[in-house]
């Protein structure tokens, strides 16, 4: 059984043991929750955030929630990254050069804009994404 597949399911099982008034998060509010756990030092894809928040094949949803977002919420943008594990900016703007030393702080190796995805991209617990999201 696939990650999707057992994600799901789990939220199937969640959809069941809710019985509280809680409404579910709009698609961005989902997105920046996503993003919002991606712990220090990990990086997830633009693709990965919109499946985990139940909108499949929206990637370019992510960038535009993302973009909306507001700053006082403090999202950590700079750990999204393409799925080819590459900062998404045109290199050696502003933004570019912001997530990369963003990354760096945070002990992410960035080369030449590139991240080792083997080495960093955010796993993260399927339970937790499943009980602590109100979809």
């Amino acid at each position: 059984m696939s990650v999707l597949t057992h994600i799901a399911l789990l939220y199937k099982i969640r959809s069941n043991l809710m019985y509280n008034n809680e409404f579910p998060l709009a698609p961005i509010e989902r997105i920046l929750f996503i993003v919002a756990m991606i712990p220090e030092g990990k990086v997830s894809s633009y693709g990965k955030v919109a499946d985990l928040a139940g909108l499949p094949k929206r990637a370019r949803y992510v960038s535009k929630a993302l973009k909306l977002a507001d700053p006082k919420k403090n999202i950590p943008w700079h750990r999204v990254i393409n799925s080819q594990g590459k900062i998404s900016f045109i290199k050696d703007s502003n933004e570019y050069r912001a997530q990369a030393e963003l990354l760096r702080i945070e002990g992410v190796e960035v080369n030449q804009g590139k991240i080792q995805l083997s080495k960093y991209e955010w796993q993260p617990n399927i339970a937790s994404l499943v009980l602590g999201i109100p979809f």
